[in-house]
């Protein structure tokens, strides 16, 4: 039975009962295990069906199913290679022997479509037989994930990457993410299906899950997610970006106490404890509260390391004098004209290289949009691309790094409240991890109803803080100095922080301060720490001078400031 246009947990439903199942009954036989039940019982309403949710389940072999297919409504407009859709082919008994030594039976292997083949592998450098992962959304096949007997890995090339058994957690309201298919394998083994796994594991130091912005249509709806990752360093990142991403309202965390991964604790300890190990979970501390356990392992780092180095943009000069941490903002300020706005897209272009991250911009002065697009490709391109340019190879890979990297917020009116929501938005679905504010004085916060500019001020400021902490972001906030004054020589002076409207209330809120000021005579641009939170981040009152380069509107770090000097008060 077709069913055109309808929406459920929203997701384009095409077509009900594929089980040829009475619709619209809520109890009957079950598909999946009636048929081998004894002859008296074959007919045996043994399952309830909720058509709304999509799901059926049997109360006999305690199995799910589902009742609909489903068509992806945030389907990527990006176009990606599909894997031929070739026949499952099933693994050899040499394979299957081996699945088992990792508890796996061929059961679970049938259920989700373990294969087995050839496949060049760029490791080894020729053809090996390989174990084939099929990851699939609805009845297409989206992507392949191949293992060798060397446990080497590679993906389709090309391809879209998703989820692995994304599938299975369509109609749930909860699910469970791991960090590789042999742990999907093995929950599914100990009873829990609804559970996918990340396509390419975890890497430290980068927040770029392009898979989550694919397929992030499959969280709308739900109210727990168990995070199941792996125990080491990058698998508690990866589980802390998650984290950020879907909110802690709704994550929980599993403690494999002290087994690296769920396929490890299974073998370990058997299918009943692996389930109640995951049932266990535990929900993210609340936030504003910690206790000493909550603190250990910062504390016990802290203890052995000093204190975390922080995110640097890439310039020697600037990098020596000034880093920062997320969580925190920056107040940029300097006279009209100065290069506030540059050297803004400049440290942004810097954080992606070095760490992944992507970046929203609130910008009114930088309108239109394609202008402002067309900076940052200078600037990824470190050149200026010409008509010829355009079609390119490298034309399409630096606009395709712009546009999965860098939005634009765009309103009507633009207000604070509006562009931290829309900012939020971005984190969920994208995963910003930068968000710039420019100019703030054009992103009013229109519920504020003091007319003191000191309060209003430090209203506006708090929100910010507040918004940077809770999902984890560096916020860049550009202010326009209102008092300027002439020296002697009739030459603007300098601001400060304080010659910001609310001045006192900037530098008291700010974590950093920093002031761009253009030497049009030397045809230089000056960059100076105007205040640092924390002394292992900077150096107050510390400068790093650039020559622009007009091509790419980048700047480059004159080479004075490169030469080695005096330790830095942190090292």
């Amino acid at each position: 039975m077709q069913v055109e246009d309808k929406e459920i947990n929203g997701f384009l439903i095409d077509e009900f009962n594929q089980y040829s199942l009475e619709a619209g009954k809520t109890q009957g036989v079950c598909p999946l295990c009636s048929a081998d039940r004894q002859p008296k019982n074959k007919k045996a309403k043994c399952a309830s069906y909720d058509w709304e949710r999509g799901l059926g389940t049997c109360h006999n072999c305690d199995d799910s199913f589902q009742l609909h297919t489903y068509q992806r409504k945030g389907a990527s407009e990006k176009v990606y290679v599909r894997p031929n859709a070739k026949p499952v082919k099933e693994v050899s008994t040499k394979i299957e022997d081996w699945f088992k030594t990792r508890s796996i039976s061929k059961t679970t292997l049938d259920s989700l479509n373990v294969g087995e083949g050839s496949e060049w592998m760029p490791q080894t450098g020729k053809a090996e037989n390989t174990i084939n992962f099929n990851y699939y959304m609805g009845d297409q096949l989206i992507n392949v994930k191949y293992r060798d007997g060397r446990k080497n890995f590679k993906l389709y090339k090309g391809a879209e990457k998703v989820f692995y058994n994304i599938n299975s957690i369509v109609g749930y309201d909860h699910c469970v993410i791991v960090e590789g298919e042999m742990d999907v394998l093995a929950l599914h083994e100990a009873g829990i299906k609804n559970v996918i796994s990340v396509p390419n594991g975890a890497t430290l130091n980068s927040n770029n899950l392009d898979y989550l912005d694919n397929c992030i249509d499959y969280f709308e709806d739900k109210t727990r997610v168990v995070l199941a990752v792996d125990a080491d360093e990058a698998g508690q990142a990866l589980r802390q970006e998650f984290i950020r991403r879907l909110g802690a309202e709704v994550c929980y965390l599993v403690d494999f106490e002290g087994i690296k991964d769920a396929n490890d604790y299974l073998i370990a300890h058997g299918k009943e404890k692996l389930r109640n190990v995951v049932a266990l979970a535990s929900q993210v501390p609340l936030e504003g509260v910690s206790t000493l356990k909550d603190l250990e392992v910062d504390l016990l780092d802290f203890v052995h390391n000093g204190f975390k180095p922080g995110f640097q943009v890439g310039l020697e000069n600037f990098d020596k004098i000034f880093s920062t941490y997320t969580g925190q903002f920056i107040t940029v300020t300097g006279i009209p004209s100065s290069g506030k706005s540059d050297f803004v897209d400049q440290m942004c272009i810097g954080y992606n290289r070095n760490y992944g991250w992507k970046t929203a911009y609130a910008s009114p002065e930088n309108k239109p949009n394609y202008l402002h697009a067309h900076k940052l490709i200078r600037k990824t391109w470190e050149g200026l691309p010409t008509s010829a340019d355009v079609g390119t190879d490298k034309w399409k890979q630096v606009t395709e790094q712009v546009d999965d990297n860098y939005f634009f917020i765009d309103m009507d009116r633009y207000s604070l409240d509006e562009v931290l929501k829309k900012g939020a938005e971005l984190v969920y679905r994208k995963g910003i991890k930068c968000l710039v504010i420019d100019p703030f004085n054009k992103v009013r916060d229109l519920n504020c109803k003091t007319e003191d500019v000191n309060r209003y001020t430090m209203e506006y400021l708090t929100k910010i803080e507040v918004f940077a902490k809770k999902y984890d972001v560096l916020v860049i906030v550009v202010a326009h100095p209102t008092k300027m004054y002439k020296g002697s020589d009739g030459k603007i002076e300098e601001p400060t922080m304080y010659n910001i409207k609310g001045g006192g209330e900037w530098y008291d809120a700010s974590y950093h301060g920093l002031l761009v000021h253009r030497d049009y005579e030397a045809k230089t641009v000056k960059v100076k720490v105007l205040k640092v939170k924390f002394q292992n981040l900077g150096e107050n009152g510390a400068e790093a001078h650039f020559n622009w380069e007009p091509k790419s509107g980048s700047y480059i770090p004159i080479a004075s400031d490169m030469a080695e000097g005096d330790a830095m008060p942190w090292e």
